[in-house]
């Protein structure tokens, strides 16, 4: 007779990385998702507006002007005949560019500043943070308009404008995360194989601070736009015939009577993307506490 022996199968854990568990923990919160797919399906809509709309964003039609909501137009027409929700879509190209051109800037500054204070210390760190505080004191819209007035309106000086004014926060959030990484055991394990400052900050501390750093981005993208928006309505931001959420609400004010529309989608475009960027970076920051993993 042939007996057949039973063997034990051994399964191991599978070990999944970090950002693989930030994923899946993100997963789990619907509002958060709901949030990222509207942010990605406006980057979209922003990246083929040419082939989404048949009009042109610059296209005046003055019979067509204060229309509403139709099939022809679905948001309406302006006080030139111009098709509000291609300019509505342009505005979101705009409206992104500048806030990601702005947080770019903020986060290279940030980076540098922050590894730096937050790794040597001393009177350099005193000397650098007081300098800051100076920035961090005057309120973020003001310093912008100031900042504003001085350089010029234009996509590139708004971006200048809004970025110096998230440099502060930022450069506190990496600084916190460098003091607390640059204690640990593989940092003295880089040192005594001999790395070098710019390799342990660069290789080992950089990656370790990243996390936080990434929902502070995500929510000042969402306040970048509302800058944005701010500075163009009253005239220093982005200026005409440029399509920009804010710079439509401000024209849209004249003609409040003739055409609700005008008025009422680039707000709602304002309101939708700012609140989609806070909640994502709100769920983003739930998904990145590992207390909250198994819950």
């Amino acid at each position: 007779m042939i007996h057949l022996r039973k063997t034990k199968t051994i399964t191991t854990p599978i070990h999944r990385g970090q950002w693989y568990e930030i994923w899946h923990q993100l997963c789990k919160n619907k509002v958060a998702m709901v949030c990222l797919c509207y942010i990605c399906l406006m980057v979209l809509v922003a990246i083929f507006a040419d082939v989404i709309t048949p009009y042109s964003y610059s296209e005046q039609d003055l019979s067509s002007a204060f229309q509403g909501p139709s099939l022809a137009h679905l948001m309406g027409t302006d006080n030139y005949g111009r098709d509000t929700f291609t300019r509505i879509i342009y505005g979101a190209r705009t409206s992104l560019v500048v806030s990601a051109i702005a947080c770019a800037f903020s986060v290279v500054i940030a980076l540098i500043l922050g590894s730096l204070v937050g790794f040597y210390g001393g009177r350099f760190d005193n000397i650098v943070m007081r300098i800051l505080d100076v920035f961090n004191a005057i309120p973020g819209l003001l310093l912008a308009i100031s900042i504003s007035t001085a350089f010029g309106s234009g996509i590139f000086n708004t971006a200048i404008a809004i970025s110096i004014g998230g440099i502060p926060a930022l450069t506190r959030q990496l600084r916190a995360s460098v003091l607390l990484a640059k204690d640990q055991e593989y940092i003295d394990a880089a040192k005594a194989f001999g790395a070098s400052d710019a390799q342990i900050i660069w290789k080992h501390i950089i990656p370790n601070t990243l996390a936080p750093l990434i929902v502070q981005i995500t929510m000042r993208l969402g306040d970048s736009i509302l800058v944005i928006s701010s500075l163009s309505f009253i005239g220093l931001g982005v200026q005409p015939p440029t399509p920009e959420w804010g710079n439509m609400l401000a024209t849209a004010r004249e003609y409040i009577r003739q055409s609700w529309s005008m008025l009422f989608f680039p707000g709602l475009a304002i309101g939708l993307s700012m609140l989609s960027f806070n909640l994502l970076g709100d769920g983003l920051r739930d998904a990145m506490d590992p207390r909250l993993r198994d819950r």
